[in-house]
């Protein structure tokens, strides 16, 4: 049973234990159960719950960093009397080699204004993405490589 599944059915027992069956109550009850969880697996060396957690958390802060910024620069550069962008396709070389993470990178990236994730390659090594601005590649890779490609692999693996 993963570490998720065993919280969630800890977070009903205790709605059935304390006998009231709330939202806040059941949002209490996983947060003591997660923090159990966490204690528990710390000591048995397995990994850790509650650090698998906060390492989602940085990549959910860390997209909505990335969206705001990327929201301000398209709003500025759509803004300008005289437009001045190159649009563009790169591949990315994919550093992530499962199905789950290549998709939650290429939907980060569409999700961020600007860019678009468009194909995977046949062998899963390039991810090819449509930017509105193309004028620094090796930037914007490095950007990607830095930001959520790392913040996706710390948290899933």
């Amino acid at each position: 049973m993963t570490a998720f599944a065993m919280n969630v059915m800890f977070a009903v027992v205790w709605l059935a234990v304390s006998g009231s069956a709330s939202f806040i109550n059941f949002l209490f009850g996983f947060l003591v159960s997660a923090l159990a969880i966490g204690l528990i697996r710390e000591q048995a060396e397995g990994v850790s719950y509650l650090r698998r957690i906060a390492r989602i958390g940085s990549l959910v802060a860390l997209f909505f960093k990335e969206l705001a910024l990327s929201a301000w620069k398209v709003a500025v550069l759509v803004t300008r009397p005289k437009l001045e962008v190159q649009p563009g396709i790169f591949a990315y070389p994919l550093k992530v080699d499962r199905d789950f993470e290549i998709t939650l990178l290429a939907n980060l990236i569409t999700l961020t204004p600007g860019t678009l994730s468009v194909d995977v390659s046949a062998d899963r090594k390039l991810l090819y993405v449509h930017a509105i601005d193309c004028t620094d590649v090796e930037g914007t890779c490095r950007d990607i490589a830095n930001g959520f490609e790392r913040k996706i692999m710390e948290a899933f693996r």
